[in-house]
């Protein structure tokens, strides 16, 4: 929810490569990066943060466990009215509080979009079946009380995680989730105190390296600041940089990332951020 939701226009279109979905039945913009009606929502609003993030259960048995589980935590779900299920172009929509403070919205039945997706910016396309558009992290000083949330009640798992020493007085901390088998869809940056902005980034993956390389060309030409220049996380491996939103926010583009397997054996902490790069660039 943006002030001005058309300030990320050029950034999503121009540098990301996305194309815009159909507006909802409210008149808000949306983004593609795949053959979904929209991945990306943005309503105007003063909030300037993320105010819902959702997840798509895969059939309705699935949608109705974790209802359940909803339930069983004592939260109270919420049916999503006609107008709502409508503005999400889904088929069954509920939606719960979080300690996060951030709405969290468990859907079945997106729709498709009426044309396929394609890109002149980018290619590959986006790596997205099975998988989700990509990830979100956020800053919360409430991190015991959304692990539970996420692994108790959502019912995510935890990848691994960060415990990194960045300055004498300060350790920052990283927890990792996953649903599926992308690495992490949701991450949580410990911060001891009220971060201003709840989203730290999206990330959105592309099939091939080479997409992601272009795509820094395009950011550093926008002249949009990058914080991270192009890198390779320990954790997930990612091959990625990150460019500021005018909305404060991070957007990371990224390629490689490893996935999660059934025998998965590797949650353990991780001391450092990226093996090599991610270094911030100079303001031009």
């Amino acid at each position: 929810e943006l002030p001005d939701p058309d300030a990320l226009t050029s950034l999503f279109t121009d540098v990301v490569g996305l194309t815009p979905g159909d507006p909802t039945v409210d008149g808000d913009l949306t983004w593609r990066n795949d053959d979904r009606a929209h991945r990306i929502i943005v309503r105007p609003g003063p909030a300037n943060d993320a105010v819902f993030v959702g997840f798509e259960a895969i059939d309705d048995d699935v949608f109705d466990l974790v209802r359940q589980r909803f339930v069983d935590a004592g939260l109270d779900p919420t049916e999503g009215t006609a107008d709502e299920l409508a503005a999400r172009r889904v088929r069954r929509l509920i939606h719960v509080a979080t300690p996060l403070g951030v709405r969290l919205e468990l859907v079945a039945g997106l729709d498709t979009a009426p044309t396929a997706f394609e890109s002149e910016l980018m290619p590959g396309g986006f790596l997205t079946q099975g998988v989700g558009f990509g990830h979100v992290v956020f800053g919360t000083n409430s991190l015991t009380e959304v692990h539970e949330f996420l692994t108790k009640a959502l019912g995510m798992s935890q990848s691994d995680w960060l415990d990194v020493e960045l300055a004498p007085e300060f350790n920052l901390e990283v927890r990792f989730y996953h649903c599926n088998p992308r690495h992490h869809t949701m991450a949580l940056a410990n911060v001891p105190f009220e971060p201003p902005q709840k989203l730290h980034h999206i990330m959105f993956e592309t099939t091939t390296r080479d997409d992601v390389g272009a795509a820094f060309d395009r950011a550093w030409a926008s002249g949009l600041a990058i914080p991270n220049g192009l890198g390779q996380h320990d954790n997930d491996e990612m091959f990625s940089f990150y460019v500021a939103s005018p909305a404060g926010f991070q957007v990371e583009v990224g390629h490689g990332a490893r996935t999660i397997t059934d025998d998965w054996t590797d949650n353990r902490p991780y001391d450092r951020i990226s093996r090599w790069g991610h270094q911030p660039l100079p303001q031009r």
